[in-house]
C-alpha cells in the first residue's frame, strides 16, 4: 500500500480514457494498484493505492465512517462562527443533508474540515452551500494517516504499523444503513 500526495491535473484512477496523467502512474511499478477513494482532478493531497480490495472498501464504505481531513481555502473571508456552526451541525445538499463535520478555522480563508461520508465533490458543495465556493482544497489526513511532509507528487510504501492502524480505521462494527 502507498501514500501519494496528488497534485492538480492528476486524475484519481488506474487508468484515463482521455490520457490524462493518474495517480496509479505516477507510482509506477509491477503491482497493480487502485486508488482508495477519489479526489477530484484539481483537488490536491493524500491519496491511497492498494491492491488489497477488503482494505480498500472498508476505507471507503460510508457505514465504517473513516474520518477524512481536507484543508480548503475559501472566498468571501472571514469564516463567521455562525457558518462554522452550520458546517458542524451538517447542511442540506440536493443528495440529502450531510453528516455533522469536525471543523476548525485555520484563518479568515481558510478551514479545517473533516468529514466521514465522501459524496462526490462534498466539501466543496458544502462550502458552497454556506456563500464560501472552495478556491483550493487538500485533503491531509486519512483515518489515522497524515500526508506530513510528503512533497507534492511523490509518494511512499506505508509500512506494516501504518497498514494495521488503516485496518481498524472508523468504526468497529459498521452500522446498519
Amino acid at each position: 500500500m502507498y501514500a501519494l500526495n496528488k497534485p492538480a491535473g492528476v486524475v484519481s484512477t488506474a487508468k484515463d480514457p482521455q490520457g490524462r496523467p493518474t495517480v496509479v502512474a505516477l507510482v509506477g511499478g509491477p503491482l497493480r494498484l487502485y486508488p482508495v477513494g477519489r479526489l477530484d482532478a484539481d483537488t490536491t493531497g493524500l491519496i491511497l493505492l492498494t491492491n488489497d480490495g477488503d482494505l480498500a472498501h472498508r476505507l471507503t464504505h460510508p457505514k465504517f465512517e473513516v474520518d477524512k481531513t481536507y484543508r480548503a481555502v475559501v472566498r468571501n473571508p472571514p469564516v463567521r462562527a455562525e457558518t462554522l456552526d452550520m458546517l458542524r451541525a451538517g447542511v442540506e445538499l440536493e443528495d440529502g443533508r450531510t453528516a455533522p463535520a469536525r471543523v476548525v478555522r485555520l484563518k479568515p480563508d481558510t478551514l479545517e474540515i473533516t468529514i466521514h461520508e465522501g459524496r462526490k465533490r462534498q466539501v466543496k458543495r458544502m462550502c458552497e452551500h454556506v456563500g464560501h465556493r472552495v478556491v483550493s482544497l487538500q485533503r491531509i489526513r486519512y483515518g489515522p494517516l497524515a500526508l506530513g511532509e510528503l512533497a507534492l507528487g511523490r509518494y511512499r510504501r506505508l509500512n506494516e504499523r501504518e497498514v494495521s492502524l488503516l485496518r481498524s480505521a472508523g468504526r468497529g462494527k459498521p452500522k446498519a444503513l
